[in-house]
């Protein structure tokens, strides 16, 4: 595997880290992570697209990228604009987008926002943002303030050992001790003798309000540049019917149901390199 550059993005608001592969006139892809995960999660992809540039972030709060500034919620809209500052921090007027889980949402919006700048979009577990019952918006309005409000009071989890720590991410995401390891190198820092998540708790709130679905429809809508999706056959998507609507929205989509869950890329990525490969050197 590869070793991968640190690269540090100066936006104007925030600092956004990111790991970089590939040669520097290779075909130009953001890559963007899960919630939760970090810039790590492209590690063992990354080294199997060649050609490709592929820079992925440490969304805010995320990995060694800075957290949101106190009293801040975590809006899935907040972070479209955070991708374009780090891509013009970059210098790239033309890009592809590679995104994962969370990240697979964020990339779906930017490529409807910016259709004369992206050249391709690949997702992976991932198409637009959860949404919820309109009806269970003042509950989770006011779920999302508590929480802001009872922060000062929580104790953040703290592990004896690294081991620890990975074996915690093991049990909540059902990855693999490889995979968990890769991510959680990245996610932890040292705390007293022990060790704590460089995550941001708030990343865990409920979110204080939710798209409907017509309004993600119509950024689907949007989307004019080729579109790849794979799902895990025992992931998220799969599962939700209602996605098969937004698959339909998307004009020049391509949907591939791969063996495995929610990190594919991640647990086993050639399957997944077979098809990135081709598709981002199409566009060069």
């Amino acid at each position: 595997m590869s070793t991968p550059a640190e690269l540090e993005l100066r936006t104007p608001y925030l600092r956004l880290a990111a790991r970089v592969w590939g040669p520097a006139d290779g075909v130009p892809v953001l890559a963007l992570h899960g919630w939760l995960d970090n810039a790590a999660s492209f590690d063992a992809l990354a080294p199997l697209l060649p050609g490709v540039r592929l820079v992925a972030l440490d969304l805010p709060g995320h990995g060694r990228s800075d957290p949101r500034p106190p009293g801040v919620y975590y809006h899935f809209v907040d972070f479209v604009p955070d991708v374009v500052a780090a891509a013009d921090a970059l210098g790239w007027g033309r890009f592809a987008l590679l995104g994962h889980s969370l990240g697979g949402g964020i990339v779906s919006f930017v490529a409807g926002i910016l259709p004369d700048r992206i050249t391709q979009v690949a997702m992976i577990e991932g198409l637009g943002p959860p949404t919820s019952n309109p009806a269970d918006g003042p509950t989770n309005l006011g779920k999302a303030i508590e929480q802001m409000n009872g922060l000062p009071r929580k104790r953040p989890p703290l592990y004896p050992n690294l081991e620890a720590a990975i074996r915690a991410r093991c049990e909540a995401s059902g990855l693999s001790w490889t995979a968990a390891e890769t991510l959680v190198g990245r996610s932890i820092q040292p705390v007293g003798e022990g060790y704590g998540w460089r995550t941001d708790p708030r990343l865990r709130f409920v979110s204080p309000l939710y798209l409907s679905e017509p309004q993600i429809l119509a950024y689907m809508e949007r989307i004019e540049a080729p579109a790849l999706l794979i799902c895990g056959a025992d992931g998220y998507l799969v599962k939700r019917a209602y996605m098969q609507e937004r698959y339909a929205r998307i004009a020049k989509l391509t949907v591939h149901i791969l063996p495995g869950g929610h990190h594919p890329h991640l647990e086993d990525p050639k399957p997944c390199a077979r098809l990135l490969a081709p598709f981002f050197a199409a566009g060069s």
